[in-house]
């Protein structure tokens, strides 16, 4: 079925793609890698008047070191951070978590800002990004805002962004000490996005014990949700699997999962229990803890 007719541009400077979100409304859509737009296109899901090609921005590419973390450009491919080279060594479950997404060809199309501002609720960037306490950066004519992973996912495909806005980089903190990070997910078939995924995030203090744990979770609910019950029962805790399976099962899931053709609600939060246990075991085992091997 092709899609209905619209308007096409292609930018080749951000300001000209600012100035013409501006002027063109509402009723637009923007073109990064075309891995989610173009399928609704030809669905004809979506209907817009016209569709802003991003592709031809350059500025939109870079990878940094800043204030120790790292910001990336909306338009980096997921097979760039696949491969994590220079800055993005800096954080290994990046690579780990673009390895994840769809399949090559997705990976060598798709950028992480066209991900994000996607907000699908089982992708792994948006997750990847809450458990990085991530700033999303936005621009549109008038100025810059940054906006926290937490604010910037509001539902199912929603965002904070206004319809004259642009997504142009996600910065990620990075702890400096003893941290690592694993991400673990579930899906029917390899490439399907995950029934559910988590993403774990572990530093530990000087004795070896949890100083800090970040769970987020994707696939349970509208958007990615923090496990903040369970984070919080971490801190101060040795870094064993045990501990991990008890404050996972004490702590209230905060998750609000439905039920579908894939999987009911029930096994969401049983999957959510099981997956957000092994990666913090992998995760609490790359930062130097003795985590032992996750069941």
């Amino acid at each position: 079925m092709p899609a209905v007719d619209f308007d096409y541009y292609a930018p080749a400077t951000l300001p000209e793609a600012l100035t013409l979100l501006a002027d063109l409304g509402e009723d637009v859509k923007v073109l990064a890698g075309g891995q989610s737009l173009v399928p609704m296109l030809t669905m004809r899901l979506a209907r817009p008047r016209a569709v802003v090609d991003i592709h031809g921005l350059d500025e939109l590419r870079g990878v940094h070191r800043r204030d120790g973390g790292l910001e990336i450009g909306a338009l980096v491919r997921h097979r760039s951070i696949e491969r994590g080279d220079g800055p993005l060594a800096a954080c290994p479950l990046l690579p780990e978590a673009a390895s994840l997404i769809g399949n090559v060809r997705v990976r060598a199309m798709g950028t992480i800002g066209g991900s994000l501002a996607h907000a699908d609720p089982a992708a792994e960037w948006p997750a990847v990004v809450r458990a990085l306490d991530g700033v999303l950066v936005v621009r549109g004519r008038d100025g810059e805002r940054t906006i926290p992973a937490a604010d910037f996912f509001t539902g199912i495909l929603s965002t904070a962004l206004r319809p004259e806005e642009l997504l142009v980089a996600v910065r990620l903190s990075l702890p400096a000490g003893r941290a690592g990070y694993a991400i673990e997910e579930f899906s029917r078939r390899a490439g399907d996005f995950a029934i559910i995924a988590a993403v774990a995030a572990v530093e530990l203090d000087a004795a070896g014990r949890v100083a800090r744990a970040r769970v987020a979770i994707a696939g349970g609910g509208p958007g990615p949700v923090r496990l903040a019950a369970a984070e919080q029962a971490l801190a101060g805790a040795p870094p064993s699997e045990e501990t991990f399976r008890e404050a996972l099962a004490r702590a209230p899931l905060e998750i609000e999962p439905d039920g579908d053709v894939h999987a009911s609600a029930e096994y969401r939060r049983h999957l959510t229990r099981v997956l957000a246990r092994r990666a913090l075991v992998r995760a609490a085992s790359r930062a130097g803890g003795a985590a032992g091997t996750p069941r």
